[in-house]
């Protein structure tokens, strides 16, 4: 009798969701996506025209559970579970992707400050023809935000490498005044949905 896997590959580059993971106990091995590069990147983040944000992260976990799978099978690596997973920030049904610079930070930050908006993570698990997805959505409220803090805040790095301009777990938390939903599904990776998906696919957290 084939014994299930105790093990999981993670199609995915945030060190915030191995952290998430390794909360739980999951052991993973990555399997790192290209960004940049002569052939462009492995996933394509871009936004389809007319795209709403939900349709976008699920669209987006699952492309990178797709590419982790084909990647096992290309390497005849052991098969395990493929966790792939995507988070973006929208306001206004108005996705918020990362920053390039200071400016699109500040601007972003900007349209954020006395609002609430949405952060969507969405999770997608493969294992052989079998595919488990999910999509958690938080509403985060920031209070009202001076120039002086925005300004402070962009010149840090935490801005950089999150959707929206922000990370919860960073200085950015000072921002929040109030959240609806899962503080992990904003960090990156919902726990509840995750261990939902990988107990479907064979995985026991506990």
């Amino acid at each position: 009798m084939q014994q299930p896997p105790k093990k999981i590959y993670l199609s995915s580059k945030s060190p915030r969701r191995r952290e998430l993971l390794r909360q739980i106990g999951v052991e993973f091995e990555l399997l790192l996506l290209r960004t940049q590069g002569p052939r462009g990147p492995d996933v394509s983040e871009d936004v389809r025209e007319g795209e709403l944000p939900q349709d976008y992260v699920s669209r987006i976990a699952r492309e990178k559970a797709e590419y982790g799978w084909q990647s096992v099978l290309t390497r005849t690596l052991p098969i395990r579970p493929v966790l792939g997973a995507d988070t973006t920030v929208a306001l206004d049904n108005h996705i918020l992707g990362k920053p390039a610079n200071k400016m699109e930070a500040v601007d972003m930050l900007t349209s954020l400050s006395g609002r609430t908006h949405q952060v969507l993570t969405s999770v997608c698990v493969r294992l052989n023809n079998h595919v488990w997805e999910a999509v958690q959505v938080s509403d985060v409220t920031f209070a009202t935000l001076s120039d002086r803090a925005i300004d402070a805040y962009c010149n840090t790095s935490e801005p950089y490498d999150k959707a929206g301009g922000y990370g919860i777990q960073g200085r950015a938390a000072i921002f929040i005044k109030h959240i609806s939903g899962s503080y992990s599904g904003i960090m990156g990776l919902p726990i509840f949905e995750t261990t939902e998906l990988l107990r479907l696919a064979g995985i026991s957290i506990l």
